[in-house]
């Protein structure tokens, strides 16, 4: 990768088998290209296939450097369809607006940040949104086929559902991991997360040929959303020639869930199951050596003495995970481990919340909000069995967050909505078959619990990927140590590896 100014570049949903220095995060796992100079992000890929993505991840530079990536099988679908093409379908936001001057101006001020201006499909607005009528997305199919979409959410901030009108959407591919098939008329999909569908060509078009697809985000927030739809078509090849395209109104059959449709987006996610197969097992942990209870929380911070802020009355917004805001070091925490220069950072992480409290109904914006500020790190010796409950708060606001795990697939056991219960919630875990993934959304004003094995040495980031989160602090990192021998330590740093 060349960059003309400071970035690095993430393969998200790549494990780096032994490998993190090719993870990506800045200040993470290496400190960012500097302008003018490359690195060349060298690995490989094992046991993985399916649809996932790779993006910027220094600042909010992931707002237009993204795209598809996508690994090939070497043995056949799991479903027997005859697919006559793959089609790559990608979200996105657009900005009028300097991202980094938006991203700037969060964080010096401690409020919201400004919101995009259009969604996108395959970088495209559609008709909609002002003078797009010809930057839309058409994608032409032939009556009667199937084909394979490859949807993936790259929008900075925003879960997205997506439906096309008049067909159902055959699901049969998560993050890169596939899932026993279902029907949906919609789906959601959350920042950082992929999800593969089939589609029947079986409609009658109209005089016109097409059909709706579009997408339009899954609100849980409080702040200033873009409440935007974007719009493509499905064109059958009826007709030589497309007219001339106009602002639609979306049709009343298009199936697609209003704006604050939390009933369908919890429904929908649960019902993503491993297919647990022989040829494709789900080697979910069965028993677990260690449980880390965290909030992840949004917060209200009181203004520094001589600054002026303008979050919520005067103060700062923040996120947090333990009550602890994540600071990004000025050296990367990967090498810094590896060198033994542990001063940049703590082995310290709390395994569980610092002061219980009923976590999802507090009054929002009266209960002191404070957080605390480090760089804590979670230690885990190679092969821990480990599970996280990821506990949604309602400071400020019960929201939905899609939390990331670098370095490891996990399997999503439970999840609810409220406080969870660790007397009664275990009991109601699904460990025969669970989604496993590398992105789960959290329900809004509840709890998900996840399990992998820590068997891949290296510091790996966990975040919301919803970026303002990440960049108000929402985020942590674990360490896995080597275990026994050369196939289960890290590999040492590339010769081209950034300096800071």
């Amino acid at each position: 990768m060349y960059y003309s100014q400071l970035d690095t570049s993430a393969l998200h949903g790549i494990r780096q088998r032994r490998n993190a220095w090719a993870d990506g995060p800045a200040y993470i796992t290496q400190c960012p290209i500097r302008g003018g100079q490359s690195y060349r992000y060298k690995f490989t890929v094992t046991d993985q296939r399916g649809t996932l993505l790779w993006h910027a991840h220094y600042g909010w530079q992931r707002a237009s450097i993204y795209g598809a990536f996508i690994i090939y099988p070497r043995m056949p679908y799991p479903f027997t369809a005859p697919i006559q093409a793959e089609v790559p379908i990608i979200f996105g936001e657009w900005w009028n607006g300097d991202v980094d001057a938006v991203e700037k101006d969060m964080m010096l001020y401690g409020g919201g940040p400004n919101i995009s201006d259009a969604y996108t499909i395959n970088g495209l607005p559609g008709p909609l949104y002002p003078c797009s009528n010809k930057d839309t997305f058409i994608q032409t199919v032939e009556r009667g086929k199937i084909y394979l979409l490859r949807i993936i959410n790259a929008a900075l901030n925003d879960e997205l559902f997506f439906a096309i009108d008049n067909h159902t959407l055959t699901v049969v591919e998560a993050d890169a991991v596939y899932v026993k098939p279902f029907t949906t008329k919609a789906i959601m999909v959350a920042p950082g997360q992929t999800t593969n569908v089939l589609v029947t060509t079986n409609q009658v078009p109209d005089s016109t040929s097409m059909f709706v697809m579009a997408a339009r985000p899954y609100v849980t927030t409080v702040f200033p959303f873009n409440n935007s739809t974007t719009v493509g078509f499905l064109k059958y090849k009826s007709t030589p020639k497309t007219g001339k395209i106009e602002a639609p109104t979306l049709p009343k059959s298009l199936a697609l869930p209003k704006m604050r449709d939390t009933t369908f987006a919890k429904k929908f996610s649960d019902k993503i199951r491993s297919l647990a197969s022989p040829k494709y097992p789900c080697n979910v942990p069965k028993k677990i050596d260690k449980r880390v209870i965290t909030t992840i929380s949004l917060n209200l911070q009181d203004c520094p003495a001589n600054k002026t802020c303008k979050g919520y009355a005067n103060k700062r917004f923040l996120g947090s995970m333990n009550n602890q805001s994540f600071l990004l070091p000025a050296k990367s925490i990967l090498e810094s481990y590896y060198k033994n220069r542990t001063h940049t950072y703590s082995s310290d992480f709390p395994e569980k919340p610092p002061n219980p409290f009923n976590y999802t109904g507090v009054d929002p914006f009266t209960e002191n909000m404070n957080t605390e500020f480090g760089t804590k790190l979670l230690v885990l010796p190679y092969g821990t069995n480990i599970e996280i409950v990821l506990q949604g708060t309602s400071f400020l606001n019960v929201e939905n967050h899609p939390i990331h795990v670098h370095g490891h697939n996990f399997f999503i056991v439970g999840s609810g909505f409220g406080n969870f219960n660790i007397a009664k919630d275990p009991a109601k875990y699904n460990l025969v078959d669970p989604a496993e993934r590398n992105t789960v959304a959290v329900p809004t004003g509840g709890w998900a619990a996840i399990r992998f094995k820590a068997n891949n040495p290296g510091v790996w980031f966990v975040h919301c990927h919803v970026e303002d989160h990440t960049t108000w602090g929402l985020s942590m990192v674990f360490i896995v140590k080597n275990g026994v021998g050369q196939s289960q330590s890290l590999i040492p740093p590339p010769e081209d590896l950034p300096l800071c």
